[in-house]
């Protein structure tokens, strides 16, 4: 293996010459710094990133801690995080985190001194949790909000979301509306049951326990879920699951029940992963712009490494919209390639 040694000895300069020449510090003349990197290339030399990065003090890296990476949303948004971290020359070190202090302290240790910030999604992310990292590293949380006043965060329009699409199972004739509900102490989940509840109660329809549902976000707890509802002597009319997963679970076991969706039963979903439009029927869903959410986050991030995390903490959301498709009895809204959404950040807290 060549070693930085042996470009400097062909080189005829020093070792600390050829560093600063490869790190973009320090003062090398033009024809110096050409031939550096001509010796470089020609002996095929790979500078050593963690040798490098104990010399910079950067690891050119993003740590990036999801609840799960496994469907389409955590897919989606991490390739909307890894294409705006390639573009600014980072790359991405990705890790499940369990949904417990313990896991994600371990996940945190386990990154320490290996990325220049993180982006956390779990619901039981707090100061405590963040004690191994040093104080200069950047964290964004993603999908929940910070319980105290040092971490950037963005989050989605749960609530409004839920309440407009439960309010448009309303206006087409349903009263009987369930609900098969997110992971326990969830933020997304939560405000998606409040949106529901909220629709509900301003449309004068009266909370049912038994159309609330217990789910997590899997599509075999959407199955089961509304296996159990399908069961009930007085069954509802429509459901809306909290993500398109448990939606997806939701027709299959009402397509084996032999129950048509939707004229017997209508379903709509959250998130509106690219598998809804294809489902039988295609699903109406709550759009949320999954890789400009990830995109976002990571955009947050690096603005937080370039201030040194010397800056003033951001609080954003991003909004939803309705998408309106056959299982709830809409017309196709759909359109076949759905641009980027340019405007869809809303800021609700230019500081805290």
């Amino acid at each position: 293996m060549v070693t930085i040694k042996d470009v400097a000895r062909e080189a005829n300069v020093s070792v600390a010459t050829v560093s600063r020449v490869l790190n973009g510090s320090g003062p090398v003349s033009d024809e110096t710094r050409r031939r550096i990197r001509e010796v470089a290339s020609r002996m095929r030399y790979v500078p050593h990133s963690g040798a490098r990065s104990l010399i910079t003090s950067k690891t050119d890296t993003l740590g990036v801690l999801l609840p799960d990476l496994y469907g389409e949303f955590f897919s989606e948004m991490i390739r909307g995080m890894d294409d705006t971290a390639q573009k600014n020359g980072f790359h991405l070190l990705i890790s499940r985190a369990y949904a417990d202090r313990h896991g994600i302290e371990t996940a945190m240790r386990a990154m320490r001194g290996r990325v220049d910030g993180v982006v956390v999604m779990s619901p039981d992310l707090d100061e405590k949790s963040l004690l191994n990292l040093p104080s200069t590293i950047p964290v964004v949380l993603l999908c929940s909000v910070p319980r105290g006043n040092e971490i950037d965060s963005l989050t989605i329009t749960n609530c409004r979301g839920a309440k407009e699409m439960v309010a448009h199972l309303v206006s087409v004739g349903h009263r009987r509306i369930a609900i098969i509900k997110g992971s326990p102490r969830n933020y997304d989940a939560a405000e998606r049951l409040r949106g529901y509840r909220m629709a509900l109660r301003e449309a004068g329809i009266a909370l049912d326990p038994a159309l609330e549902r217990e789910g997590d976000f899997t599509e075999a707890a959407g199955y089961t879920a509304a296996l159990r509802l399908l069961a009930l002597s007085n069954r509802p009319t429509a459901i809306f699951a909290a993500n398109d997963s448990m939606a997806i679970g939701a027709l299959s076991a009402l397509r084996e029940s032999g129950v048509a969706v939707p004229e017997d039963v209508a379903v709509a979903g959250f998130d509106d992963i690219p598998l809804a439009r294809y489902m039988d029927p295609p699903l109406s869903s709550v759009h949320v712009p999954i890789r400009e959410l990830g995109a976002r986050a990571v955009e947050l991030l690096l603005h937080g490494i370039t201030q040194k995390n010397d800056h003033t903490r951001r609080r954003e959301r991003v909004s939803t919209e309705l998408v309106i498709r056959r299982s709830t009895a809409g017309a196709e809204s759909q359109p076949a390639e759905r641009p980027p959404p340019t405007s869809t950040l809303e800021k609700v807290m230019a500081s805290i």
